[in-house]
Parts: structure tokens; C-alpha cells; sequence
């Protein structure tokens, strides 16, 4: 645990991890902890490197932890100091909704979709973050499911994360209709619909819809989740909030060396 950079606390492992930063910042432990759990590199749980325990000692206790949230915890803690740290209040009040779409592997079997719009056979990650790109919240469908359908999930998901504090989501053109507007009401959330110049001549950036993509290609970092390695969807969303955990942590950590 120590070696990690983690210290169980007195209330139990499910209910609080304490994230030791200032150690993080000396042992990095974003890139050791994504190396055992195989984020970054990608690599089966059978192809565990020989300095770190069993395989299979390290996947028992990594779900654990990732049943019991504790990473979403963590996720939400760090998102916290960073986004006071760069100014902001400790929690947002817009969100940025978007999903993307990752290519099957024999891993996925049947639950992937085929996503006609991207041309892809596989499973859509839908996600929400704050307007610094920290994650607010994620779930995985296969990739035919409509992007409208999931407003209603992400909007709760977003509010249960943020003690309601978001009061408007910015999403792109596939969120429009008044299906996806009145369930982002209902949790007291504002669906803005960022529009496309009507001018357009090739790629044009959007914002702040750019923001939600500059995330995903964070996430692209880890080669685990480039594509859909995954036999559960659910181990799938785990293995993103693992990620952007590790992102957050040496964010953090570069603060605290530098302060």
C-alpha cells in the first residue's frame, strides 16, 4: 500500500483512500500504479512485470478498489484541488458532455455495436467533464446506442458528482431534440447546443466543445484504452476513471513540487 502511494484510513478501505501527493510527487506514482494495473501499457494481467506481486494478488485487490469507487472518490478529491488551484471554485457550475467510440476486440464478444455515423464496431464511452477538462462522470453502451438517450444518465451522474452545482452542459449537435433537453432539466441542468459556423470550410474548432475531445485524446495515453480490451463494459469505465485519476495525480504532484 505505502509503496503505491496510498494509506488506508481509519474508516476503511471502501469508504476513504488517502492519496499521499507529496510522496506521489517523489515516487511517481501515476506511472507506477497504471504500470500494475496495465493502463499505459496495455499489457494482460498474465504479463505482470516480475518487480511488482502476482498477477493475480494485483488484480483481486485492483477490483476491490475499483468496486468499491474508490478511484471516483479520488477522481472528484483531485479535481477539487486542481481546479481551486487554477482559480476556480471547487466545484463547476458547466459541464461539457460528449461520447466516443472505441473499436471492438474479440475481448468485447457480442455486447459491441456498430456505430454507422463513425463506421466502427465496438463500444461508446459517454462522458462529462468540467470546463478544464477534469472528468465529472462516464458510462460505457455499445456503440449504437443514440448519444440523446444518455443525457439523462450523465446529467444525474454529473449532479450526484458535483453536489448539483452544474447548472449548464454544453454538448454538440447530436445532443439536440427535446427528449435530451428535458432530461438534463429535470436534473437542473441547461442543455446548450454548440452549433457549427454555417460557413464551414474543413475542420473547425468548436468551443467549448474542444475541451471534452481534448480529454479523450488524454485518455488515448493509455494504450488499454485505445481500443475495447475489455470483457465487462463496466471494467471498461473503471479502467478510464483509473486514468484520469493517474492524469490528475501528477498534475497535482508537479504543484506540489513546485511550490
Amino acid at each position: 500500500m505505502d509503496d503505491l502511494g496510498l494509506k488506508q484510513s481509519d474508516h476503511g478501505l471502501g469508504e476513504s483512500i488517502i492519496v499521499r501527493v507529496a510522496d506521489a510527487a517523489d515516487a511517481q506514482f501515476d506511472a507506477r500504479f497504471s504500470k500494475a494495473l496495465g493502463v499505459s501499457t496495455g499489457a494482460p494481467w498474465r504479463w505482470m512485470p516480475q518487480d511488482l506481486p502476482p498477477w493475480a494478488a494485483v488484480y483481486q485487490q485492483a477490483q476491490r478498489w475499483l468496486s468499491a469507487g474508490c478511484f471516483e472518490q479520488r477522481a472528484e478529491d483531485l479535481r477539487a484541488v486542481l481546479r481551486l488551484a487554477a482559480g476556480h471554485k471547487a466545484e463547476p457550475s458547466a459541464a461539457i458532455l460528449d461520447s466516443r467510440t472505441l473499436r471492438a476486440t474479440p475481448e468485447s464478444g457480442e455486447r459491441a455495436g456498430y456505430d454507422g455515423a463513425k463506421r466502427k464496431q465496438g463500444s461508446k464511452l459517454h462522458m462529462a467533464v468540467d470546463t478544464l477538462g477534469h472528468l465529472l462522470a462516464l458510462h460505457v453502451t455499445p456503440a449504437n446506442a443514440d448519444d440523446r438517450a444518455q443525457v439523462e444518465h450523465l446529467t444525474k451522474a454529473v449532479q450526484a458528482a458535483t453536489g448539483d452545482s452544474v447548472e449548464v452542459a454544453f454538448v454538440d449537435q447530436g445532443y439536440t431534440g427535446d427528449k435530451a433537453a428535458t432530461a438534463a432539466r429535470e436534473h437542473g441542468i441547461e442543455r446548450e447546443v454548440v452549433r457549427l459556423p454555417e460557413a464551414k470550410r474543413g475542420f473547425v474548432l468548436q468551443p467549448p466543445s474542444w475541451v471534452v475531445e481534448r480529454s479523450f485524446a488524454w485518455a488515448t495515453r493509455f494504450r488499454r484504452l485505445v481500443k475495447d480490451y475489455e470483457r465487462y463494459a463496466t471494467t471498461l469505465a473503471d479502467l478510464h476513471i483509473v486514468a484520469f485519476t493517474c492524469l490528475m495525480l501528477e498534475k497535482a504532484a508537479l504543484l506540489v513540487a513546485g511550490s
